[in-house]
């Protein structure tokens, strides 16, 4: 697996990101997979994220698909910043490079998270890769890791909600979100592929 070099394409975790999170509860855990119409020695999944379209990310999962955009944290890092609904929450994420490659990348966020009862916030950690099905396609595999943050369990319980219940909730709407995304992600990955190559 081979990650970019350079100052900018690999960033430790930005102690922010850690500092409310409780990475001993997990909210929700998908991992999709989905065939790429290309071969995996084109392609470059961080060049997909940091020249994604923000129509082509509306494509990859109508209607929670709400905007997707490339810019730098304050030193300079790659990040990428997406909007989109899962279930009932409008999540806003800041997606920190934590490995930026062209076969796998790992990104970290602390996600804004609009709900029916107020704003809160949750981790969630995205990794891509591609590995070679055969001389013409590849296997796209996506998985998806939330953990709650302090913020995140007291809104819940300002709700009187038991955390099983809603975790059980984030992984049903979760489910259902990448069900519908996975396979639109990869044909997208894979028009990046052919049209650059």
């Amino acid at each position: 697996m081979t990650e970019r070099s350079g100052p900018n394409r690999r960033r430790p975790a930005d102690a922010v990101l850690t500092d409310s999170v409780l990475t001993d509860k997990v909210l929700a855990r998908v991992v999709g997979t989905a065939v790429i119409d290309a071969p995996a020695a084109k392609v470059d999944l961080f060049e997909w994220l940091r020249t994604l379209p923000d129509r082509e990310f509306q494509r990859c999962a109508p209607p929670d698909h709400k905007a997707a955009g490339y810019t730098v944290t304050d030193d300079g890092a790659p990040q990428s910043v997406m909007v989109e609904m899962v279930g009932a929450g409008l999540f806003v994420h800041h997606y920190a490079y934590l490995a930026a490659g062209r076969a796998h990348c790992r990104l970290l966020s602390l996600s804004d998270v609009l709900t029916p009862v107020g704003w809160t916030t949750c981790q969630v950690g995205w990794e891509l890769e591609a590995d070679p099905l055969d001389d013409t396609t590849s296997r796209y595999t996506s998985t998806l890791t939330c953990h709650p943050t302090a913020g995140w369990l007291r809104s819940i319980a300002a709700r009187r909600q038991h955390f099983a219940d809603a975790a059980a909730a984030a992984q049903a709407a979760l489910d259902d979100h990448c069900r519908r995304e996975t396979p639109r992600l990869a044909e997208s990955v894979g028009r990046h592929a052919n049209a650059l190559n």
